[in-house]
């Protein structure tokens, strides 16, 4: 016959959706009793209200059904205290910000660029993805309050979950995702003045529970304005990987960013070249339709290196529409995700150099 002990060690394989720790780590399962083949269990949600408790129900009758020996599971469903709340998010520590604290092993990257249009967001969700596959804790925070995309470039769809006045980040493909799209209605325009974009970007440093990362990737608004100051400000220790275009004009304005680091004393990763050369879908002919040495002359007036080019195809742009990172796309061409994955190793092991040029 099933044991109680057998049962609480199929339950510490069950892990919140959202916190991704065990049930029992957790002290959410409160009860447990074994009486022949039935097992009842009685699990405490962080709120009564919380949208996976279906999922959590279901995690937890399949885990307890695997026991030898089960074939009945009751799964009864409470929800915590305000003090156990408090407890379980570490109390009154959570009003720090540990991803910044000086000892904090995250890395901070901010994708930038001088202008829109570049593809900054698709290489920051890419580039996030390919770091989650190399096997690394990421995270990722749009900064671009005013023109988001995270969102739907990864697919999410609904509001992260309060707790206590403490967001939850979105799960997306393993990582954990903040972005102004989850909070507005469709295409409602963010109509904010410049303070407000710094009281937001820290309100989604200080409210958001992120957990243990290896990487925090910041998809920066174009161009030099409060968002990219408020960056440097709060986030000193964050390095900038700069996108533009082969296109000369592309590669100039960026480099006003890179002004910009230095001036707020930031240090610079180096510079991705996106759009490098298109892909004809039908023949696989390469063409340089943006024109070449962009990245290379900025990397050249930055003196830091080119660390990735990103070809232009057409499954690319799909993958974007659709909410699928090429890095988890099986379907994705050879060339782009290895792209990204190359762009990714050289990222962990880049060395950031301060800022210089103008």
């Amino acid at each position: 016959m099933p044991t109680r002990d057998q049962v609480m060690d199929a339950l510490r394989t069950v892990q919140d959706p959202e916190l991704h720790k065990s049930l029992v780590e957790l002290n959410m399962i409160r009860d447990v009793k074994v009486e022949g083949d039935r097992v009842a269990v009685t699990v405490a949600l962080t709120i009564a209200g919380c949208p996976l408790r279906t999922e959590i129900e279901r995690l937890v009758r399949e885990a307890v059904l695997a026991v030898d020996g089960v074939r009945h599971v009751d799964v009864t469903l409470t929800s915590m205290t305000p003090e156990e709340r408090q407890a379980l998010f570490g109390g009154s520590q959570v009003q720090n910000i540990p991803l910044l604290a000086p000892d904090s092993p995250t890395r901070i990257v901010g994708v930038a660029s001088g202008k829109g249009g570049v593809g900054k967001s698709t290489v920051t969700v890419n580039l996030a993805a390919a770091m989650k596959a190399l096997g690394h804790r990421v995270g990722v925070l749009d900064c671009d309050i005013y023109g988001f995309s995270v969102a739907r470039m990864l697919g999410l769809t609904g509001k992260p979950t309060v707790i206590d006045g403490k967001i939850l980040p979105m799960p997306a493909y393993g990582m954990k995702v903040i972005s102004m799209g989850n909070f507005v209605e469709g295409n409602t325009p963010v109509i904010w003045r410049g303070p407000m974009l710094g009281k937001i970007l820290n309100q989604f440093l200080t409210d958001v529970l992120w957990g243990e990362l290896d990487y925090l990737f910041l998809d920066l608004p174009p161009g030099t304005g409060d968002m990219a100051l408020d960056v440097a400000r709060m986030m000193p220790r964050s390095s900038i990987l700069l996108v533009t275009t082969p296109q000369a004009v592309a590669a100039g304005v960026a480099s006003r960013a890179a002004y910009m680091a230095r001036r707020t004393n930031q240090e610079i990763l180096g510079v991705v070249e996106n759009m490098a050369t298109f892909i004809c879908p039908h023949c696989g002919e390469m063409t340089d339709i943006f024109g070449e040495g962009g990245a290379q002359a900025l990397a050249d007036e930055l003196r830091v290196p080119v660390l990735g080019r990103i070809p232009l195809v057409v499954e690319l742009r799909k993958a974007g529409d659709v909410g699928v990172p090429v890095a988890m796309d099986p379907e994705a061409p050879q060339a782009v995700k290895e792209a990204f994955m190359e762009l990714a190793r050289k990222v962990a092991a880049a060395q950031p150099v301060p800022a210089v040029g103008r």
